[in-house]
């Protein structure tokens, strides 16, 4: 104002008011917007919206309860064959007992009961009485005609059930259509003699479920469930007939699919695992997803899991009561089956739960009982993102950082013309044997054409799709169902029982063929290739085939509603070299097309036919595979994510001979005019790979390492057993077998490895590779064999044989589920065996459940777990998971080609809390093993490796630049979820404070944490001598750590014995409640906590975006202390200790110029206000507090955290906020008590002091808040403010300085200007209410 700014000031200020005035009353009335519903964004056209709208609320607010089994309720009717018929059926030609359906007609009165029953148990839906309500299942009966009535009156009957309880008790009641399996299905054979045969066709099931449909809908029900799926292909037939009746006959209403698992084994009885199962039938945005039947509810509980990390439909899940007993019923009481419900429901698996086989209504209301305290599951934002999903009976993610995908090409009849003639010939037999060895060689999908002039293309392709489903080792893979004809397409998309990719369409016959097409692919749930067609032709330049892609993509995204990630182009690889020079171009038009296409059509993939390219060398097969793969190494590195190729085929990008890879080279990037007429004159000379043979000896004469290199590297097992037998026995150089693989063979898999990091080798390749070094390992382990025995002889003979210690340990490895490749753990498997450690190999595939149960039925010692492809990351994630969460102790070991540290790191040791180590290979897996078997090894790398993973961890998050944060609102959604109703908080022996004056400093000595101590002196031990004592042993540091130790203890004995220091601290206790992320402390213990507290803490949330797939709550200091609403008593406590007199003793020190006797009392004092600390905690859970009057712990668990309950401190990572101790301070009057100040930064003073708080609840950790949002920064501060001016009347400079405060430090903002600018905001409005 002193400048004449006045004016502007005062209007600058009345804006400002005016903004908060609207500021505040938006954050007070704001409402959460909804969660995911499944992909559907709105309900507007559904036949109900209002209906559909309230399900999917109900879902995310709680555990929604599903009926019981019909057929056992009817069951205990005991109807005969009379009971069955009625009047109305009395002279039915067939008989018709067990027709449950039919008793909707016969006898409605006793169906009607039983959803009433159900009903009034507590259940929010109920099933229509029409399981077998098609025409295929009622033709066992010669009720077809009958198959729309019965399904109208059972849905009636269901309603008017549905109807009743809803107006007797006010809650809404649902009514859901059941569409049953059928008796018939489309994967497997009736007959063992023909495998290709099926008694039902996709057309007939298609009409079938459509009629039954009809009727449900015309009857009322609510929702349409697509229920017992045993054959994943019979359910797509389901989905598509509604699908279609949903476009063309009636509105939509909200759809539920569930699966059964047939055994132990996770997978349908067709054959696909549960994750393959969500990715088949995701295609229809199921509102619920999950599984029914065959198992209990313990059984099924991994596979439930599975579901969920795998769908963002909510889940559901209703199993039997148990296993069927040996007379066929169900033993589980409704007490014990809610028992294991309510596991589930409390790990927040459920979102709709009820019952299947042997369960009745008092099994429902016991599940509905024992749920209810418990949040539903969270359906996670996103999932896969940025993920193509393919099935065939497992599943296959193919994403951002995936290597190139190769689909075989070999099962194409234009392309291979001996598989043509067996096709031709009707030996499917051998054709099989065509595709089973594509897979064998690394093919990841398998490309399946039929378009061939003599062939009828349909029938083949049926006939051909048909017998691969009955060979699990190539249905496993999804297909690329290939074809130039439509109709022939849809002929193969109704034999698949998983996700495949269409090849393809395109816009040369203009857009409504296009969109035509492209619908009935989505509705089949198939991904699908776009060729680079339009209405004029064939792309052939980088601005017509992106031009082509763009407008493909737009209509497919924009119109038709395809997931992009489910589009994959093909701009046309065309052939180059023809002699005509308008093709000299092709080659770089594509590469240069597809890193265009990648850059701006978000979320598609590109592929190609690979073989088209050197079509002018036709013959010259081995000219053409080296074009091939100096292409690819160029077209990958641009994007390019699959292609058609012969798996297996590709020679190395740095294999190829310097002559013939420069020609490629020039060829495909166009370098030299004369480039063909060169290759031409090459292939005269090399074509038919004379020198090959010649060049394929000349190694042999290189030393017996590179030999073995080079057979590893080249996939050549012609020789590796003679050269490993050469090396073996060299003994001067490879004293025992075990140094061979160790040395040469271990080091060719290296060199295999970093190839194919670098994008040199393929997939295929490397299983080549592994081959070989599982050819040599096999020939060295009989001698390996023989040298353990002889030395169990030699030992023996010495008397040193103990048969109870005659292992080094017991080691459990398994390739996870999903994964097939196991040469690197079983390399690791014979090296540790070679060291007397006991292996169990559960080889590949393996189930989590099966992994943890064989660790605990061996008493085994470690875990390792192996895997080469991608998705085996997210499987090693979930073991993790769930050994933490049934309590295992053992340290997991992580291995694999995929796998990394970073990785290991980041997204599993967080899961685990014992030790998760990355084990790079096999040489390294000895030494990390005995290390873990030794007690105090294990400790010291356990923390070795736990530091080293917390800094790669920082540094990951660090290193992103687009982090993601959730809004307060959804991070809060998801805070720690408690159990309050069952917990009981222990009353601490007082309330208020207690303090302790000149503490006895002898009690705290053994609570020093001396690594601390070494780090004040830069002294570090490297493992195994890092922490204390084992640092004196460390060669660079332990002589000159065992010097400043043995002065320390001197010191310390002198300030004890001269009363040198004075250690004082204060305790204290109070009644305390949580409201949203704050917590309020009470001076009266009672019930409710009502009225003013005496102090709030104010906490901070977690904002940082979560992994992908990771369900971890986002925590607040606040979710350890019971919430208001809950009426439950809960308390926190704070305390505040110091150690005086440093100050002076230094000053004494500072007078001699005795620096060194100055940084050591400072130390020593540090660390004895830590250990003062620790040792209060100790007694605070023993004594004061008294929650865990039983722990006895030493001090080095103490260090580790192995108690329960927390003492967060200000200013730390769980409350970074070093304004809170303001409030500790007041609370507790800790100045005027203890003496320990704050000063005007808030650091206290003694500097050798500790504060923190206390909380007791089991579920408290630490944690660290990170970097916030500015949506948290404005909550936070405008409720403090809020309290501060209304609670204790301070003027708004006060105000100023507490805002600025906590935004600068919570929030790590640094804009001083945009601080002020809303501070001063915040204060005008402040005072304006």
């Amino acid at each position: 104002t002193s400048r004449g700014r006045g004016a502007t000031t005062f209007r600058l200020l009345n804006t400002a008011k005016r903004a908060f005035s609207l500021l505040s009353r938006k954050l007070l009335t704001r409402k959460m917007p909804p969660a995911s519903d499944s992909g559907m964004s709105s309900w507007s056209d559904y036949r109900d919206p209002e209906v559909a709208a309230r399900i999917a609320s109900t879902l995310r607010e709680r555990i929604m309860i599903l009926d019981g089994g019909m057929g056992t309720m009817i069951q205990g009717y005991h109807l005969e064959e009379e009971g069955y018929r009625g009047d109305e059926f009395k002279d039915w030609p067939k008989l018709v007992k067990g027709n449950n359906d039919l008793l909707s007609l016969t006898q409605p009165s006793i169906v009607y009961d039983i959803h009433k029953g159900y009903l009034e148990a507590g259940a929010d839906f109920v099933e229509t009485n029409t399981f077998s309500g098609t025409r295929i299942a009622q033709a066992d009966y010669g009720m077809e005609e009958l198959t729309y009535r019965m399904n109208k009156e059972s849905a009636e009957l269901a309603k008017k059930a549905a109807e009743k309880v809803t107006a007797d008790t006010g809650v809404p009641r649902y009514v859901v259509g059941a569409l049953g399996p059928t008796n018939r299905t489309l994967s497997i054979s009736p007959s063992v003699e023909d495998p290709g045969l099926r008694n039902v066709t996709w057309d007939e099931l298609v009409d079938a479920y459509a009629e039954q449909a009809r009727g449900l809908l015309d009857g009322g029900v609510d929702v349409l469930m697509v229920e017992t799926i045993f054959d994943t292909a019979n359910s797509k037939a389901a989905l598509f007939a509604l699908s279609q009746l949903f476009e063309q006959e009636y509105k939509a209403v909200p759809i539920f699919v569930s699966g059964t698992i047939v055994d132990r084994s996770g997978r349908t009885l067709s054959g696909q695992t549960s994750e393959a199962f969500v990715v088949s039938v995701s295609q229809a945005e199921p509102m619920c997803l999950g599984l029914n039947c065959a198992l209990g509810a313990t059984e099924m509980r991994p596979f439930i899991e599975a579901i969920g990390k795998n769908t963002n439909s909510y889940v559901l899940c209703y199993p039997n009561a148990g296993l069927p007993n040996a007379l066929g019923g169900y033993d589980e009481t409704p007490e014990i089956m809610a028992e294991h419900l309510k596991a589930f429901a409390k790990d927040g698996l459920l979102n709709l739960v009820g019952g299947c086989c042997g369960t009745t209504p008092a099994h429902i209301k016991a599940i509905a009982d024992s749920v209810r305290p418990f949040r539903p599951r969270k359906v996670p934002s996103s999932l896969h993102e940025g993920h193509m999903l393919l099935s065939g009976l497992e599943p296959m993610y193919i994403g951002p950082h995936t290597l190139f995908v190769n689909i075989g090409e070999r099962c194409n009849v234009a392309g291979s013309r001996a598989f043509n003639k067996m096709i031709q010939r009707g030996d499917y037999e051998k054709a099989l044997s065509v595709a089973k060895l594509q897979v064998e060689m690394g093919a990841q999908v398998l490309d399946i054409n039929m378009d061939e002039g003599m062939l009828d293309g349909k029938a083949a392709m049926a006939r051909f799709l048909n017998l691969i489903a009955t060979e699990p080792e190539i249905s496993k893979v999804p297909l690329c169902i290939d074809s130039s004809n439509f109709a022939v397409i849809e002929a193969g998309l109704k034999c698949a029982q998983g996700k495949c990719i269409v090849n393809s369409i395109s816009l040369k016959e203009g857009e409504e063929d296009f969109l035509r097409k492209a619908r009935t692919i989505k509705r089949y749930g198939a991904a699908v290739v776009v060729m680079a067609f339009d209405e004029t032709g064939q792309a052939t330049d980088v601005e017509h085939k992106v031009k082509i892609c763009t407008r493909s993509y737009r209509l497919l995204v924009d119109k038709v509603g395809f997931n992009p990630c489910d589009i994959i182009f093909d701009p046309n690889i065309l052939t180059i070299a023809t002699g005509m020079e308008e093709h000299n171009e092709y080659a770089i038009n594509f590469i240069e097309a597809t890193r265009i296409i990648k850059k701006t059509l978000p979320g598609c993939r590109v592929s190609g036919g690979l073989s088209n390219l050197s079509f002018s060398f036709r013959g010259m097969e081995r000219i053409r595979e080296a074009m091939h793969s100096v292409f690819l190494y160029h077209a990958i590195k641009a994007g390019m994510d699959m292609g058609i190729v012969n798996a297996g085929n590709l020679p190395l990008y740095d294999d190829i001979s310097k002559e013939l890879l420069q020609l490629c080279e020039d060829l495909i990037w166009n370098k030299d005019p004369d480039a063909t007429e060169k290759m031409l004159a090459y292939a005269q000379v090399h074509g038919k790979g004379a020198k090959k043979e010649q060049e394929s000896e000349e190694w042999r004469s290189m030393p017996v390492e590179d030999r073995l290199e080079h057979s590893l590297v080249k996939g050549i097992d012609k020789y590796v057993v003679e050269d490993t037998e050469e090396a073996r026995s060299d003994r001067e150089r490879y004293p025992r077998p075990l140094n061979v693989i160790e040395g040469p063979l271990m080091k060719g898999m290296s060199v295999v490895g970093d190839l194919f990091g670098a994008g040199k080798m393929f997939l295929p390749q490397v299983i080549k590779s592994a081959r070989v070094m599982k050819k040599a390992v096999a020939y060295l382990i009989p001698y390996m064999e023989e040298e353990k025995a002889q030395m169990k002889e030699q030992m023996m003979a010495e008397g040193t044989w103990d048969e109870n210690a005659k292992y080094a340990g017991t080691i459990v490895l398994a390739t996870v589920k999903g994964d097939v490749h196991d040469i690197g753990k079983n390399i690791v498997g014979v090296v540790l065996g070679c060291n007397n450690y006991k292996v169990i190999d559960l080889g590949v595939m393996t189930p989590c459940e099966r992994i943890l149960k064989t660790a605990v039925e061996e008493n085994a010692d470690i875990i390792g777990l192996s895997g080469l492809i991608t998705p085996s990351l997210d499987e090693m994630i979930f073991v993790a998971k769930e050994m933490e969460r049934v309590g295992m102790k053992l340290p997991l070991l992580i291995g694999g080609a995929t796998t990394s540290k970073t990785h290991t790191a980041v997204k599993i040791a967080p899961r685990y809390k014992q030790p998760v180590i990355h084990v790079l290979d096999a040489s390294k897996s000895v030494v990390v093993c005995s290390a873990l078997m030794d007690a105090d090894q294990k400790e010291e790398l356990a923390e070795e490796v736990a530091e080293e993973y917390e800094e790669i961890r920082d540094e990951h998050y660090d290193s992103l630049k687009d982090r993601k944060y959730l809004s307060i609102e959804k991070a809060r959604a998801k805070k720690l979820e408690v159990d309050w109703a069952a917990y009981e908080a222990v009353r601490p022996s007082f309330t208020g404070t207690t303090v302790f004056d000149d503490y006895d400093l002898s009690r705290l000595v053994e609570y020093i944490d001396w690594k601390p101590f070494f780090d004040v002196w830069q002294l570090r031990g490297r493992y195994p001598n890092r922490g204390y004592p084992k640092i004196f042993k460390d060669k660079t540091v332990g002589e000159e750590a065992l010097k400043v130790f043995n002065e320390a203890q001197a010191m310390l004995k002198k300030i004890m014995d001269e009363k040198l220091l004075t250690a004082r601290g204060l305790v204290g206790f109070w009644p305390a409640c949580s409201v949203g992320d704050d917590i309020h402390v009470f001076r009266e213990d009672s019930m409710p906590r009502e009225g003013i507290p005496l102090a709030k803490f104010y906490g901070l949330r977690q904002q940082a975006e979560k992994e992908p797939g990771v369900p971890d709550p986002y925590l607040c200091l606040s979710d350890c202390v019971a919430p208001k609403e809950a009426g439950v008593r809960d308390y926190c406590g704070l305390f505040a200790v110091s150690v005086f007199g440093a100050e002076a003793m230094c000053e004494k020190f500072k007078a001699e110029f005795d620096d060194y006797s100055i940084i050591m009392v400072k130390a020593l004092a540090d660390r004895l206000a830590e250990a003062f600390a620790e040792e209060l905690h100790e007694r605070v859970r023993r004594e004061f507090w008294g929650y865990s009057p039983e722990e006895h712990l030493e001090a080095s668990d103490l260090h580790r955290i192995r108690y329960e309950g927390i003492r967060p401190a200000p200013g730390y990572p769980s409350q970074p906020d070093h304004t809170e101790k303001r409030t500790m301070w007041e609370l507790a009057d800790i100045e005027s008590a203890t003496g320990i100040k704050l000063t005007e930064s808030l650091a206290m003073d003694p500097a050798a002091s500790v504060s923190g708080l206390y909380f007791a609840h089991p579920q408290a950790v630490y944690f660290a808040v990170g970097k916030i949002g500015k949506d948290q920064v404005s909550w936070f501060c405008f409720f403090v403010c809020l309290f501060v001016v209304r609670g204790c009347q301070v003027s708004t400079s006060h105000i100023h300085r507490q805002c600025t405060s906590q935004w600068a430090r919570s929030a790590r903002i640094r804009s001083a200007g945009f601080v002020s600018l809303f501070v001063c905001l915040l204060c005008v409005g402040v005072r304006s209410l």
